[in-house]
């Protein structure tokens, strides 16, 4: 199985920064996912000058690469899964954003109205994360879009390969 490498053409940078949602990450890592094409795209095109992981993205990654049902059967070794996250934060631009002060309350202010889905608490996190560490957020996931006022990039790819949620 082919793993996303560790060579970037990019320089070191400064600037905006895009905190990537664990779906993007996961397309990264493995060549063979049904959106790799879709992501690689994004990080040579689109993306901002840094790149960040948080915790809950850094263990999603982890967990769902050597899950088998979600990698088709063909699941990360955990030392394959470690790996690709490190050589993802071996690149200049990738780094790991730790909360601020501001994210609990930017989190409270989504999750305290009326209908909040009790499904989003983990996506409520990463929008308050983005939103208070003044970052975009980058999924495949439309929930995000439900977040008023947040930076997103929405990573759209045709219909007829997407897939269910992952578990």
């Amino acid at each position: 199985m082919h793993r996303f490498s560790n060579s970037s053409t990019k320089q070191m940078p400064r600037g905006p920064v895009d905190l990537l949602d664990i779906n993007v990450w996961l397309a990264l890592a493995d060549e063979n996912h049904e959106n790799h094409g879709r992501a690689r795209h994004y990080w040579e095109q689109e993306s901002a000058a840094r790149l960040a992981f948080c915790r809950v993205t850094m263990l999603g990654l982890l967990r769902l690469s050597t899950h088998r049902k979600v990698m088709d059967n063909k699941p990360f070794t955990n030392e394959e899964a470690w790996r690709a996250y490190r050589n993802f934060r071996a690149l200049p631009e990738v780094t790991l954003l730790a909360d601020p002060p501001t994210l609990e309350s930017s989190m409270a202010a989504w999750t305290v109205l009326h209908g909040f889905p009790n499904h989003r608490w983990t996506d409520a996190y990463l929008a308050a994360l983005a939103q208070s560490s003044g970052a975009r957020l980058v999924s495949f996931d439309v929930d995000f879009l439900h977040f008023s006022k947040l930076n997103v990039l929405h990573l759209k790819v045709p219909a007829a390969t997407q897939r269910r949620p992952l578990p």
